[in-house]
């Protein structure tokens, strides 16, 4: 069994062998599986393998150890696949687990934990050149490479005597599951093993070293480990999965993307009224190093349409149309209000461009030359909104990364909408991750977060930044730390970052403004808001415990009693001295 693509073609490809076997016990409560999907799939989220095992104690293990892995298996796949590999297994794993929770609470078991819906389970995942284990139990993985054999993972038994034990860990005994993660790398010909412990328990590291070594029929391989734990008199259930890689990606080969601009040659010098695929050429919106925005009208609908066209300057750089090509994608996959939408995505295309809806209106930049000294209240909604548009992002493991005044548009209803991809980070993809290290985009470092000058990727957190830049901005006219940020070269220059208190420019301000204000922009990424909802929440009223931090001394607060207090204090420190001059 394997992988779509040959050896040399630059695809993961893997060959496979599984064996169960119910062994000397009346019902098999092991369930495996394995899933190698095509071309996309297996680029974005690779070739999954889970096997989960039954606990003895309980009569419906193995619905549960079935539910687990061909829940896992069928809800991976379903994630979007700009998540990550760990993130997109994680949340999978956690709603299985909470699943089988919630079945056991609901059963006649509810009070008996061990006869519950409970498995171990085991779920290795070959993604591009790294192989990602998850394990809950004591289901185990290991790896030979050349004649050296390791075990990935650590069971999660605990004995209580030389012959009695317990599960520590195992999917549906909590609410809550703790999966133990690890990720290694992966070379051709390395071949990896999961196992339940009717078989590890009693064959020694040796013997599985020397079957795994011994043959290419995979099938065969698992099969003779199942008969040899079998012949050693195991009384369990026997699985066993046995992956080999024999091709993987070329790193430096073209990924989706990549591929999608090799097809397609860069656009002609185009002019108002010519004619592009359909669209006619009205007018240049903007024209920069980076990029070139024209006006067309489509001639089928004569709806308004904003091309982006790749810049003259850089159309020899591959990794600038890398970026460029992934502007496209990135926007097929968002879907928000807040979020500028690609324009008509299923039509072919003659060469490279980016087509969108366009937003007729104004931009933030000038929505702030326009209202110097806006209420409070307009700028709520405004970064409400904004927030939303984010969102988008954030939910699929985005981050937009160039959140700047020019890149926020506001159409005639006031609705603000999200524009230009070319920074975005998405983490699912590495190849995407590495695009965005070589500079900020020009305009951007006033309102960039000060990690990503610093050479970090940036999350989420980043745009949180640049959106509390924006907000002082809106507020004040100004920036909260002038044109200092652009100047950090080195960790220590975030010292001399100073924030200035907005009441300092518009004293109309509430005094517990500057607090919300200053964590979103703090320099350091850790001591922001966890959440852009308690950003905005702090837009809208003091943190509950502002009053108490800013609480007016006594003296201040009631002034009489203050003064009555040290008159009443000094009168007691005379008598005291008079009985003791006595």
């Amino acid at each position: 069994m394997a992988a779509d693509g040959g050896p040399g073609t630059g695809r993961l490809r893997v060959r496979a062998g599984q064996c169960s076997d119910r062994g000397r016990k009346a019902t098999n409560q092991d369930f495996h599986g394995l899933w190698t999907p095509d071309d996309r799939a297996l680029a974005t989220r690779g070739v999954a393998v889970a096997l989960a095992d039954g606990i003895s104690s309980s009569n419906v293990s193995q619905v549960a150890a079935e539910a687990a892995v061909t829940g896992f298996l069928n809800d991976y796949y379903s994630t979007p696949d700009t998540w990550s590999v760990k993130h997109a297994a994680h949340r999978v794993l956690s709603a299985t687990n909470a699943w089988l929770h919630a079945q056991t609470r609901q059963s006649q078991y509810r009070y008996d934990l061990d006869r519950g819906y409970v498995c171990t389970l085991a779920v290795l995942i070959l993604h591009s050149t790294t192989a990602h284990v998850f394990h809950a139990g004591d289901t185990r993985v290991y790896r030979l490479r050349g004649d050296r054999l390791e075990c990935l993972t650590d069971d999660h038994r605990l004995w209580l005597s030389r012959t009695e034990s317990c599960l520590t860990r195992a999917m549906g005994l909590e609410h809550r599951i703790e999966l133990d993660y690890h990720s290694v790398p992966v070379t051709v010909g390395d071949r990896f093993l999961l196992a339940t412990d009717g078989v590890y328990e009693f064959l020694d590291d040796a013997a599985l070293r020397h079957t795994l070594t011994s043959g290419d029929d995979l099938d065969a391989t698992a099969r003779a480990l199942v008969d040899q734990a079998l012949a050693a008199c195991s009384d369990d259930n026997l699985t066993v999965q046995v992956l080999e890689v024999s091709d993987l990606p070329d790193t430096q080969a073209a990924n989706e993307l990549e591929q999608a601009l090799e097809a397609l040659p860069l656009p002609p010098e185009l002019a108002p009224g010519q004619r592009l695929d359909g669209y006619r050429i009205l007018d240049t919106l903007h024209a920069s190093s980076r990029s070139q925005v024209l006006l067309a009208v489509d001639e089928a609908t004569d709806s308004r349409v904003a091309l982006k066209l790749p810049s003259r300057e850089q159309r020899d750089d591959p990794a600038y149309l890398a970026r460029f090509a992934a502007e496209a994608w990135i926007g097929q996959r968002l879907h928000s209000p807040h979020v500028v939408r690609p324009f008509a995505p299923e039509r072919a295309r003659s060469c490279l461009y980016l087509a969108t809806h366009y937003v007729a209106g104004e931009s933030l930049r000038q929505w702030m030359l326009d209202r110097p000294k806006p209420a409070l209240a307009e700028v709520r909604a405004l970064v409400a909104q904004v927030v939303k548009g984010l969102r988008a992002f954030h939910r699929l493991e985005m981050a937009h990364l160039d959140m700047r005044p020019d890149n926020v548009r506001l159409d005639a209803a006031g609705t603000a909408q999200l524009i230009d991809f070319g920074a975005t980070r998405v983490a699912g993809l590495p190849a995407f991750d590495a695009q965005n290290e070589d500079a900020v985009p020009r305009g951007a470092a006033l309102y960039c977060a000060p990690e990503i000058l610093l050479g970090e990727p940036g999350d989420w957190r980043s745009d949180q930044f640049s959106l509390g830049v924006m907000t002082y901005q809106m507020l004040t006219g100004a920036l909260p730390y002038d044109t200092d940020v652009p100047g950090i070269r080195q960790r220590s220059d975030l010292r001399r970052l100073h924030y200035r208190p907005a009441r300092d420019r518009r004293p109309d301000l509430p005094p517990w403004l500057d607090d919300a204000l200053a964590r979103a922009v703090h320099p350091e990424p850790h001591k922001r808001y966890p959440a852009l909802s308690e950003f905005v929440q702090g837009l809208h009223q003091p943190d509950p415990d502002w009053h108490r931090r800013h609480r007016p001394p006594l003296m201040a607060r009631h002034p009489v009693v203050f003064w009555q207090g040290v008159s009443a204090a000094l009168l007691l420190a005379l008598l005291a001295s008079l009985a003791l001059g006595r």
